[in-house]
């Protein structure tokens, strides 16, 4: 005498039911990896901030080199070393 137990939830409710079940174990998955995801990115963002402020300190520092390059005293310094001279009458101003 086998008897089968009629179910006493309907079709949908069963496929309810089952998208519910499999929600609730997907869901702490999703989280964890966007937790990740997060967490990778704001890593990323860091790494790129330092970079920015290490490139930024070596463009300061060019740009440093580059004035005392360019100062009056080290222009007259390698003129008088490759035998030229300043003469005020040899300066010329151009005016708009």
């Amino acid at each position: 005498m086998s008897r089968k137990k009629k179910s006493k939830l309907s079709g949908f409710e069963r496929k309810l039911l089952t998208l519910t079940i499999a929600l609730l174990i997907f869901s702490p998955f999703a989280s964890v990896c966007a937790s990740s995801l997060l967490s990778k990115a704001n890593y990323d963002v860091e790494v790129t901030k330092e970079e920015v402020s290490t490139q930024e300190k070596s463009n300061e520092s060019l740009q440093m080199k580059i004035n005392e390059l360019a100062s009056l005293e080290n222009l007259q310094k390698v003129a008088k070393k490759v035998g030229l001279s300043y003469t005020s009458n040899s300066v010329k101003t151009i005016s708009r």
